[in-house]
């Protein structure tokens, strides 16, 4: 069977959990489905932090297109190549493809629809256009977490049938106690963005859907109490649309100071990032999975975390929740971890024993039935 994958995305310079995710699944599938053939297409050359591991039975094909590639290249590259299967990894299908052609769609979530005012309104109307055509088009559709699926059949009135969950995964050689306690690592991290104080970790794009709002007037409150004195709040990740909201906030912030952006990281800067943090705090008012929660609890950072969405689903019972529109609520959370060592070590047990339940492998044998499938 010859399937075809769009990859494009690799190509790109920000890293985020949906490019995490074609990379690990890559990794696996040759591998997993030694008796096909994969084409797996590219509009340039590939991010090095996301190359993945390359099989026999791999066959790359790399395009360029000044722009909209995916709808105006990749037809093209396809024709030639004529496939049995196409998946799509993200929620677009391009749409001059043969009508008979197999197509698998992966949905990470449907955030534009609940909170539109959050993106910009170019960005929405594509979203909406091409996840539209791509749920309608698709033989089936993966879905990330049951959230997700329950929001596309809300939205889109997709079959329950024709939707499947597979959940991320995470890197188990990067993500682990050993390797996010490892001094030499938390100490150079620590000097690079001039950490001195003990801190509160969020690991994330800056984005008004993260909710970061409302962890620094958390993060206000706590300070002004005994337990946040000696206490600074690290946000770590890429600046994203709209993030001016955010920064306006820190810059009025009566503890701006403590306030540390690291801007864009390595991701093997990241476990020591982890390790290192009193508590994860993830905010976010809607998450397709949450791959940043899964990450800490594999750490064996106690992460607390907004009780909406899929995270739940994620965190299972590891987490402290909280309700993601009361600040208030998360400094009384925060202050009770910071206070309670007994609780700090309980969270970590409980996160570990939770993020043995996810990986990549297993979401890519998964991936690989579907897209195998004959039927």
């Amino acid at each position: 069977m010859k399937i075809a994958i769009d990859a494009a995305d690799l190509c790109d310079k920000r890293i985020d959990g949906t490019r995490i995710y074609i990379k690990n699944v890559l990794d696996h599938l040759g591998h997993l489905s030694p008796a096909d053939n994969f084409f797996i297409y590219s509009k340039g050359r590939l991010n090095p932090a996301l190359k993945f591991k390359k099989y026999s039975n791999y066959t790359i094909r790399c395009s360029s297109a000044p722009f909209f590639w995916t709808q105006l290249k990749f037809p093209f590259e396809l024709k030639k190549d004529k496939p049995d299967v196409l998946w799509m990894p993200l929620q677009t299908v391009p749409y001059l493809i043969p009508s008979d052609l197999k197509v698998v769609v992966t949905i990470h979530d449907l955030a534009f629809k609940i909170f539109p005012h959050h993106f910009p309104a170019k960005d929405c109307f594509l979203l909406n256009l091409f996840t539209k055509k791509a749920i309608k088009q698709a033989a089936k559709i993966i879905a990330v977490s049951k959230n997700t699926k329950q929001d596309i059949i809300k939205y889109y009135q997709a079959p329950a049938s024709k939707i499947q969950v597979i959940y991320h995964g995470f890197n188990r050689k990067i993500f682990n106690p050993k390797t996010a306690q490892n001094p030499a690592a938390i100490k150079k991290i620590k000097n690079k963005f001039k950490i001195k104080k003990d801190y509160l970790l969020y690991v994330g794009a800056i984005q008004p859907r993260k909710n970061l709002s409302v962890l620094l007037k958390a993060f206000e409150t706590v300070k002004e109490n005994q337990s946040g004195r000696e206490l600074s709040l690290v946000l770590a990740g890429p600046r994203a649309w709209l993030n001016q909201i955010v920064f306006k906030q820190i810059q009025s912030c009566r503890f701006a100071s403590d306030i540390i952006f690291t801007g864009p990281f390595k991701t093997r800067e990241l476990p020591g990032l982890l390790g290192a943090a009193r508590a994860f705090v993830f905010p976010s008012l809607y998450e397709g999975f949450g791959i940043p929660v899964l990450e800490a609890m594999a750490s064996g950072t106690p992460v607390i975390s907004s009780d909406n969405s899929s995270l739940p689903e994620v965190g299972g019972g590891a987490p402290q929740y909280f309700n993601a529109q009361n600040s208030s609520e998360l400094a009384a959370i925060i202050k009770n971890v910071l206070d309670s060592p007994g609780l700090q070590k309980s969270m970590r047990q409980k996160g570990l024993e939770q993020a043995r339940k996810f990986s990549w492998e297993k979401c890519a044998k998964l991936t690989s039935q579907i897209l195998t499938d004959h039927k």
